[in-house]
């Protein structure tokens, strides 16, 4: 069931809950949206932008939690939409849709998952889905094939190739280097962390969970005295550590509510 709210900005909400709501959860929707009024109508036969169907924001992840900490309980998804002229076309269809109405199916996905595909020729699958597979790899996944006795899927194929992401080189980073013929004594892995090793500075932790800590300055922090129980405000003097992260490719993303569009990017490959 879609409950729909206007504001006096003409911006639609869209709540999509389990069962009917309560006079008193309608109030406090009306409140929620800034002064909104809910719609009695089922349909709303006007153009909007919002989200796409398929796509649960994290707005809404967000604007559900505060309904639920309102006390207001069995809803599963609000979203926003702006109205906008049938002509429109000044927005992101990767991540908006444009919507001629606003029914009771809009957030309604019938999909079907595609059949399992089975690779007859991994090589020509390679090149038309565009999975930069080397021909060592590709001789290793026709290998494959033959020892287990039966063709690969698309999705064997596809997650193998997603393991040589700019992300997940490991299998290169820790792999046994052989040069001539003879195996090296250090990974490529080892060889980066030598650097940190030969010179630890004021290095406190790096390397590990995908972050890395410096010592940092002297710092004097106004807390209680002891966490257990209520006592006085008092400073103290404590040696800090400073976190260093920076990430590009988690956003801007569905599941990333607070994109920072960071002017990094990040070395994809690395020819010698």
């Amino acid at each position: 069931m879609i409950h729909f709210f206007e504001n006096p900005s003409n911006i639609v909400y869209a709540v999509q809950s389990v069962d009917s709501l309560s006079q008193e959860d309608i109030s406090k929707l009306n409140w929620l949206f800034g002064n909104a009024k809910k719609l009695e109508q089922q349909t709303i036969n006007r153009y909007f932008v919002g989200p796409r169907a398929a796509m649960i924001t994290p707005w809404s992840t967000n604007a559900v939690e505060i309904t639920q900490n309102m006390g207001i309980k069995g809803l599963i998804r609000i979203e926003e939409f702006h109205p906008v002229s049938e002509d429109f076309e000044d927005y992101d269809p990767m991540i908006s849709q444009k919507y001629a109405a606003l029914t009771q199916e809009m957030y309604t996905i019938n999909i079907t998952p595609e059949p399992i595909k089975e690779i007859d020729d991994i090589d020509a699958y390679n090149k038309s889905e565009g999975l930069a597979l080397s021909a060592e790899e590709i001789d290793y996944l026709n290998n494959l094939s033959k020892k287990l006795g039966r063709k690969l899927t698309d999705s064997e194929v596809f997650a193998f190739s997603q393991a040589n992401s700019e992300h997940c080189r490991h299998k290169i980073f820790n792999g046994t280097f052989i040069i001539d013929g003879e195996e090296q004594p250090t990974s490529l892995f080892k060889l980066i962390k030598k650097t940190s090793e030969t010179n630890p500075n004021e290095i406190v932790s790096a390397y590990k969970d995908n972050v890395a800590f410096i010592q940092g300055p002297t710092v004097t922090q106004f807390a209680p005295k002891s966490a257990d129980k209520p006592d006085f405000y008092a400073e103290k003097d404590f040696e800090s550590v400073l976190s260093l992260k920076a990430e590009t490719h988690n956003f801007p993303t569905t599941v990333e509510p607070f994109p920072v569009p960071l002017p990094v990017r990040e070395v994809k490959s690395v020819t010698v």
